[in-house]
């Protein structure tokens, strides 16, 4: 098992399967791992192993970053499709993720006037009315979900908060449709214990709670990446494109990142 965390604040750009040429914002601690979820999938490996650096950066820190990097890429010419929050952890438990927004924004609006501005999020904070209005002001608010019941979400994402499927929703509810909803899709297993977000009863019950939020779009992906849990598998192309027929019939918008069966 290896594990991917980023020693800078602002990396890249890289290319991103969801988001094209991505510049990534990671506002939790360099070489090291703060999050309220300990998924099974997650590239930064496992919490216990992201401790040896724990200082989140300052406000400070991430503006003088943030301006000089984007600086950077203006007079280099360079074009950016998305300013990315994500990194190593959960980007919304910074203290200052309000501020941080905003000095995004004016900093984006000032040298990188094409590139939205998204944030990849596990949706644990929504209830904080300051995260979703800092997130209702950004072009993707990228909002986690799983699965569709409390169970399978604890043994996916493996919380270390108290989570409500129920609680979570009603908060994605509050942003009106304009948001997008993330979901990888696996199967396997973890501590003896079967996963599989990919079949018929958990799909039915996770596709009745986007149908519920109703968002703009999904981004339905399989894994790409090492994972900590080295028993996992990924789902396929077609087995997503089936999956997600549902929300398509609604009216919902569909991204799919997964590999294609070579049998077909």
């Amino acid at each position: 098992m290896s594990s991917i965390l980023w020693d800078k604040i602002v990396f890249g750009p890289i290319h991103s399967r969801r988001v094209g040429v991505s510049l990534g914002i990671n506002i939790m601690p360099i070489s090291g791992k703060v999050c309220s979820f300990d998924c099974i999938y997650c590239e930064c490996g496992w919490n216990k192993d992201g401790k040896k650096n724990q200082h989140i950066p300052t406000l400070e820190e991430i503006e003088n970053a943030i301006k000089n990097r984007f600086a950077e890429l203006s007079k280099e010419g360079i074009i950016v499709n998305s300013i990315s929050f994500t990194g190593n952890g959960e980007p919304t438990l910074h203290k200052n993720f309000p501020e941080i927004i905003d000095l995004t924004i004016k900093y984006r609006n000032l040298y990188l006037k094409d590139a939205q501005i998204s944030v990849f999020t596990n949706s644990t904070f929504l209830h904080k009315e300051e995260v979703r209005n800092a997130l209702m002001k950004i072009d993707n608010p990228i909002l986690k979900l799983d699965a569709g019941n409390n169970e399978l979400i604890t043994l996916i994402n493996q919380p270390n908060k108290s989570y409500d499927i129920d609680e979570v929703t009603e908060n994605m509810k509050l942003f009106n449709g304009n948001f997008i909803i993330q979901t990888l899709f696996l199967k396997g297993e973890n501590n003896g214990k079967n996963i599989d977000n990919t079949n018929q009863e958990n799909t039915n019950q996770w596709i009745k709670k986007v149908i519920e939020v109703h968002p703009r779009e999904v981004m339905a992906y399989t894994l790409d990446r090492e994972t900590p849990s080295n028993t996992l598998k990924i789902a396929t192309y077609e087995e997503i494109e089936q999956i997600t027929k549902p929300l398509v019939e609604a009216g919902i918008k569909v991204q799919i990142n997964a590999p294609k069966n070579e049998q077909n």
